[in-house]
């Protein structure tokens, strides 16, 4: 068994912290980019705040419309939506991507520092969750600054 499913097996019984969707711009795929406290001197804030912008710009692609997605769209209707079973989408190639780099950042940033930052595809892009592997889940508390009102630990 690698680390990384090591890591997964134990993340159950870990404590957590959830970067919530911002809402700010609308109803698209755009989470929180601010470092929450409870990652404060675990990670740089800088680093954490890059990793998140390139998630929320590839889900922002993905939700993009362009003459390929139309294209793709209109096909799928003349076939009964048939062709989908052997085309990939532009949204699924994108949520693809996206998960490729939630792995890559996982074994170059998140993993070393004892973090481990799980798909938000596993979580209905409701949020994303980041596991701190060394802390139990009995280690409790909330963020209490006005900009991380929605991260908090369980």
């Amino acid at each position: 068994m690698d680390d990384l499913q090591q890591m997964r097996l134990t993340s159950s019984s870990c404590a957590k912290v959830f970067i919530q969707r911002d809402y700010s711009e609308g109803v698209g795929v755009k989470f929180e980019t601010k470092l929450p406290n409870e990652l404060q001197g675990k990670i740089d804030s800088a680093e954490f705040e890059n990793v998140i912008n390139n998630i929320n710009a590839i889900y922002a692609e993905a939700e993009s419309l362009s003459p390929r997605t139309y294209l793709e769209n209109c096909f799928a209707c003349l076939t009964a939506y048939l062709i989908l079973i052997c085309l990939q989408t532009n949204y699924e190639k994108n949520v693809k991507r996206a998960s490729e780099y939630i792995v890559t950042e996982n074994d170059r940033l998140f993993i070393p520092r004892g973090l481990l930052m799980v798909d938000p595809m596993e979580r209905g892009l409701r949020c994303i969750e980041i596991c701190m592997i060394n802390e139990p889940a009995g280690n409790t508390g909330s963020s209490t600054g006005s900009n991380n009102r929605n991260s908090k630990v369980i």
